[in-house]
């Protein structure tokens, strides 16, 4: 694809290029009418005539190039702009999305904490409760040995 339209690029440069030199008498073949061999001296005076309105014609045609070519430039850094709004705008999206990610791995930590937390405490109750039991059961069996002891 990228070549297609650069060898496109290429070829209608080339004949914007020849247009103009055509235009301008530097190069013209013989058989396409228009070469320095073929200006008579009749269509000279005309010319000379017509000059003043040729070069306003000129200078209208002149003026008109620029315009296109101001306003294509206006359009290309218009698009440009656009593209960097693009651009930021995406990247305030990933830096957005990257900050809510952490947010909800903070949070699944800090409930994973909590979760520890609880175990552990549930795990500390356990052993006091079977301490407990421990110590009771000791305490039965010191009675019952004081009991035969009498």
């Amino acid at each position: 694809m990228r070549r297609r339209r650069r060898r496109r690029r290429r070829r209608r440069r080339k004949r914007r290029r020849r247009r103009r030199r055509r235009k301008e008498g530097e190069e013209g073949g013989e058989g396409e009418g228009e070469g320095e061999g073929e200006e008579g001296e009749g269509e000279g005076e005309i010319k000379e005539g017509e000059g003043e309105g040729k070069k306003e014609k000129e200078k209208k045609e002149k003026e008109k190039k620029e315009k296109k070519k101001n306003e294509k430039k206006e359009e290309k850094e218009k698009e440009k702009k656009e593209k960097e709004k693009k651009k930021e705008k995406k990247e305030k999206e990933k830096e957005k999305e990257k900050k809510e990610k952490e947010k909800k791995k903070e949070k699944k930590e800090k409930e994973k904490e909590k979760k520890m937390e609880k175990k552990e405490k549930e795990k500390e109750k356990e052993k006091e409760k079977k301490e407990e039991k421990e110590k009771k059961e000791k305490e039965k069996k010191k009675e019952k040995k004081e009991r035969r002891r009498k």
